[in-house]
């Protein structure tokens, strides 16, 4: 069972996470395999993530290679933060539908960005069709990027963000986010070639701080010797 399909339903989830609790808990099934897969899902739905690890990973060993089983198991790991475990569960899993659904894409690009890979969070995104699910997706790559301190992906998530649907919140993620990146090339922890598409990023916003930040970002370039030329100069 994947426990996924029940998320915004008030009133079945909370029927049934009794049910699970009723069966899980009774004297004839507690000590069997279908008995702590319900109370597994009893506490999954109560988001007790830690009593869901415990009871399924007492029966983990009769679910080798079950994707249904790795889904679930993944997302009690990722929400406790558990990451890198959790990503190779995610990785794990062969079923297109599960790999389709968006809980597991945003579980999955969370683990990708907390574990230091934000790159392949972003193709995660660069795969999906144009939908609100890839603007979620997309949202969620920026907020954490940024959260985490990897402003390179940030600032390119805010960007999109920005040009489909501008707003002061992300103009504001957008600008972190590029001042975030500048100042790792100038601690040297970022290429300076990124440097050349922070500008453009910056020249795609109507905000009248755009230029102060641009001059800024190009003084240094230029005494640094950093090479921005097919950058289009401020007037």
């Amino acid at each position: 069972m994947l426990f996924v399909s029940y998320l915004g339903q008030r009133e079945l989830l909370r029927t049934a996470q009794q049910y699970f609790q009723l069966v899980g808990g009774s004297a004839s099934e507690c000590d069997t395999i279908p008995g702590r897969q319900c109370m597994a899902s009893c506490f999954f739905l109560m988001g007790q993530f830690q009593d869901v690890l415990v009871y399924l990973s007492s029966v983990k060993t009769y679910f080798y290679n079950d994707d249904a089983f790795n889904f679930n198991f993944a997302q009690a790991k990722a929400s406790l933060g558990h990451f890198k475990e959790a990503e190779e569960y995610f990785l794990s899993i062969s079923s297109e539908r599960i790999k389709n659904d968006y809980i597991f894409l945003s579980w999955l690009a969370r683990c990708h960005i907390m574990n230091q890979k934000p790159s392949l969070a972003w193709d995660l995104y660069m795969k999906m069709e144009t939908s609100q699910e890839s603007f979620s997706l997309l949202t969620l790559i920026a907020n954490d990027c940024y959260r985490t301190g990897q402003f390179y992906f940030a600032a390119k998530a805010f960007d999109v963000l920005d040009r489909i649907e501008g707003s002061q919140e992300y103009w504001e993620g957008k600008r972190g986010a590029c001042i975030g990146v500048f100042q790792a090339i100038i601690a040297q922890r970022e290429s300076r070639d990124t440097l050349k598409e922070v500008l453009r990023m910056l020249r795609n916003t109507v905000n009248p701080q755009v230029d102060y930040i641009i001059r800024i970002m190009i003084r240094w370039a230029k005494a640094n010797v950093v090479q921005i030329e097919d950058v289009e100069p401020l007037e």
